[in-house]
């Protein structure tokens, strides 16, 4: 029976050892029966070893066979199966498991509580997430019609980058449109629900407000072109006259109810200079006359509101850089200034911001009387600590348990940060008593003539390359600038953007708000130098976001004279500030929403327009609502349920609601007045502001 199987597996497995070797044992078994067994043993030996020859080589041969085509296909493969699992793993949990539940939204548990849609809503984009579309372009932007340039998947940005930056910049002498080229805001919902696909801005407030009843016929998105100058938006576009349309025709065919409008970041100031525009008599207004916003308008709920500019625009116009870039330089400082690469990324990224007016506008309004001089600041005593309380001076047991180095020490940390200095030349400059810092005298220096002299060699220009070296030396030999006197600064450094924004903004406070020239359209979008509308019934909300450090004033230095670049001064990414001190790869940092200083979003409702002021004749009644930061508590809560930052705040469930129940109808006193957790009242009554 053995030499049977032993033959079957010769003839069947290994038909070409079965010719050779396989009849040659049969024969000898019929000769020989003893050798049979040993014989077997052999044959199969050597048909294991063929067999492990051919497995090696077929293996070899699969392995060769493999391309990065199918490594890549594979890849692929195992990473969209993995997250489909977790996607299926994750809709199991979250209605099996108690800790994986998605809290309820505020839009559905308000319905529940009988919370129904009643005034009509007016959305107003801010900087930067609106998106912007092509209309008419140049022969590089072939196949882009209709197609969004910008807040949409920004693949063009890769493809065609120069393309790109050419057709998002405005004409530097005109504040318009370059010739031959076209870019206009993308109309509707669309236009500002999504900043990129999956980076939400108002999608969550629009989904939460129409599950109580809002949809298109009570919902608008007042979407404009951010990059102009809000007059020029009329004029272009006629961006105010359709949003005065847009109000009439929502408040008749809603019931004659009035509408709550909803402006988030510059867009709260383009709606100030629209409220101001819409009473204003034509041709330079809108003709609507003194009682239309009484008539038309219930609420107007600021989120993070950009009242009195933020610094960051200063840091932007100047060197096209911030905090991030900073931090950026200092943990990897060869990623900006390789002149391998010899990109001239920032020069590019300058000569588009300074076409923007809508830079210029968000540029600090009030001077020195808001933000403080060399020596003081209305956030002194702040600190960095935004978890917790400030500790106040110590008590005199721990100041007689410390030796001498220690009070000294001690003084030095408690020492106020002097974020007056908004643009500081070397740490020691921004630390100096002000009698120890260099006379400016900026007369002199806009009296300078110009002369290309700085160290270019690249194709982008900049109005840098107009400086010559010695003033530029003038400019950051040890100097501090204010917020009055960086304005001199940035005429110097940025002529033609300063000289066009400055026609259509203005940046100081009004001595006597009944002068004509206030009826400049200038003047409307600060609201230190013009009236809110006599409107008794209506509110003014201030939502903004607290707890988060947020850009202040910079240590800036000069750039290597041997680098490739045109942009001669930096952020000084290396200005560090001991334990406790607000000073950090360069910046100085206070509390507000990451991008706005609480003093910008809150001090016109905490004091410029509270009660009956100069600034609020008809005593508007104002409300602050603070929103304390509290980071996402897990991966469920996307970017966070109760988030303060400037534009995750639109996600915020507390902020949420507020929106919804004055929609509804609600008024300030309804859903519980002034909530305050930053020093807001506490800096507004440091402020010396004749009311």
């Amino acid at each position: 029976m053995a030499w049977v199987l032993r033959f079957r597996k010769l003839c069947y497995v290994e038909p070409v050892e079965c010719s050779s070797v396989g009849f040659q044992s049969f024969d000898q078994s019929q000769n020989s029966g003893k050798k049979d067994d040993a014989v077997g043993s052999k044959v199969e030996e050597s048909v294991l070893e063929t067999k492990q020859k051919q497995k090696t080589k077929q293996s070899k041969k699969q392995a060769k066979d493999w391309s990065c085509i199918d490594y890549c296909c594979w890849t692929i493969g195992y990473i969209c199966t993995t997250w489909w699992l977790l996607l299926l793993l994750f809709h199991c949990f979250t209605t099996t498991l108690p800790g994986f539940q998605v809290p309820e939204s505020p839009g559905a548990r308000l319905r529940r509580e009988g919370l129904a849609a009643l005034h009509p809503v007016v959305l107003v984009p801010g900087i930067v997430t609106g998106g912007l579309e092509l209309w008419e372009g140049r022969s590089c932007a072939d196949g882009l019609f209709r197609k969004r340039l910008w807040g949409g998947s920004f693949t063009e940005i890769f493809k065609r980058p120069l393309c790109w930056l050419e057709h998002l910049s405005l004409d530097n002498e005109t504040g318009l449109d370059p010739p031959g080229i076209r870019v206009r805001a993308v109309p509707g919902l669309v236009a500002a629900d999504y900043f990129a696909p999956g980076y939400f801005v108002w999608a969550v407030l629009i989904e939460n407000l129409a599950k109580i009843g809002y949809e298109g016929k009570n919902l608008h998105m007042a979407a404009y072109d951010w990059r102009l100058s809000f007059q020029n938006t009329e004029i272009r576009d006629h961006a105010l006259s359709r949003l005065k349309s847009k109000i009439e025709l929502m408040y008749v065919t809603n019931g004659y109810k009035k509408v709550v409008v909803v402006p988030h970041s510059m867009g709260v100031i383009y709606f100030l200079h629209f409220m101001k525009w819409v009473e204003s008599p034509p041709p330079i207004g809108g003709g609507g006359g003194a009682g239309w916003c009484a008539k038309h308008i219930k609420a107007v709920m600021n989120i993070g509101p950009a009242f009195l500019g933020v610094p960051k625009a200063v840091s932007n116009i100047f060197s096209a850089e911030g905090k991030d870039i900073a931090y950026v330089r200092a943990m990897a400082p060869g990623v900006f200034d390789s002149e391998i690469l010899g990109l001239q990324t920032f020069e590019h990224v300058m000569r588009v911001l300074r076409t923007w007016d809508s830079t210029v506008s968000l540029l600090p309004k009030g001077g020195d009387t808001i933000w403080g001089n060399l020596d003081w600041s209305p956030e002194e005593g702040h600190s960095c600590n935004l978890a917790k309380k400030k500790n106040e001076q110590p008590t005199s047991c721990d100041i007689n348990s410390f030796n001498h180095s220690d009070r000294a020490k001690a003084f030095h940390v408690r020492e106020p940060e002097k974020y007056g200095r908004m643009i500081s030349f070397g740490k020691e400059t921004s630390q100096l008593p002000s009698p120890q810092l260099p006379t400016l005298n900026l007369e002199e220096l806009l009296g300078m003539g110009t002369s290309a002299s700085f160290n270019s060699c690249g194709e982008v220009l900049t109005e840098y390359d107009k400086l010559s070296r010695e003033s530029i030396r003038k400019i950051a030999e040890n100097k501090a600038y204010t917020a009055k006197t960086l304005f001199d600064l940035l005429r110097f450094v940025a002529p033609k953007t300063m000289q066009r924004a400055e026609a259509h903004f203005s940046h100081g406070i009004a001595d006597n708000l009944d002068d004509p020239k206030y009826a400049n359209y200038k003047y409307w979008s600060n609201p230190l130098e013009t009236k809110l509308p006599n409107a008794p019934d209506m509110e003014i909300y201030c939502l903004y976001g607290v707890g988060m450090p947020t850009e202040r004033s910079y240590v800036y230095k000069l750039s290597s004279s041997d680098k490739c670049k045109s942009i001669p001064f930096r952020i000084d990414s290396s200005a560090d500030g001991e334990a406790g001190n607000c000073l950090k790869n360069g910046v100085y940092f206070v509390d507000g929403d990451e991008s706005v200083p609480v003093i910008s979003a809150g001090f016109m409702c905490a004091k410029g327009w509270r009660g009956r002021t100069r600034f609020n004749p008809s005593g508007i009644a104002t409300y602050i609502r603070e929103y304390r930061h509290k980071p996402p508590a897990s991966l469920l809560e996307g970017r966070g349920l109760e988030s303060g930052a400037h534009v995750d705040i639109m996600g915020n469930v507390a902020l949420i609601e507020d929106v919804l129940l004055v929609a509804a109808g609600a008024t300030g006193a309804e859903i519980g007045s002034d909530k305050i957790y930053s020093d807001i009242m506490r800096m507004s009554e440091k402020i010396n502001l004749r009311l």
